[in-house]
């Protein structure tokens, strides 16, 4: 794989992440409605605008706030983008181009709504999770928990 092919796949995970709130919360007016079921309560949409991070920490510093995660975003990305640029690790390179892609999707809902578009809500075996994330936020997390589980595992192997 190529650093082409990372920016590759991190476009296409920040097309779906934006397609898939285009669709949930402006085609299906989640921001009106506030919640849908879809699988109850396994899968539900609620709405939820996260001006923080994940579960909404730092999310009380306005708009200072809402840019510095967006530059953050950006930094962050172009950060690893530099970082992966010489690796011939294809786990490694997918790991990041998720990250990258997750990170810009939502960087772009900051900048356009001031928020992140948060929708997706999962519970189970009558445990009520109060908080909905995003198709950006499941890039995110799996590209860094492979990342690292990738990594200690080929520190463990060398």
């Amino acid at each position: 794989m190529s650093i082409r092919h990372v920016t590759a796949i991190a476009v296409i995970i920040f097309l779906v992440d934006q397609a898939s709130k285009l669709y949930v919360v402006h085609f299906l007016n989640l921001k009106e409605n506030f919640a849908i079921d879809v699988i109850n309560p396994i899968l539900n949409f609620r709405m939820a605008w996260n001006t923080g991070i994940n579960f909404g920490l730092f999310d009380s510093g306005g708009e200072v706030s809402r840019w510095i995660l967006v530059v953050l975003s950006f930094v962050i990305s172009f950060g690893l983008l530099w970082w992966i640029r010489k690796s011939k690790n294809a786990v490694r390179q997918i790991s990041v181009a998720l990250i990258i892609g997750g990170a810009l999707g939502n960087a772009l809902d900051r900048i356009i709504f001031g928020a992140v578009a948060d929708f997706l809500n999962m519970s189970c075996c009558g445990v009520q999770n109060p908080f909905s994330f995003n198709l950006a936020d499941v890039a995110i997390f799996l590209g860094a928990f492979v990342l690292i589980v990738w990594d200690k595992n080929e520190r463990e192997v060398a």
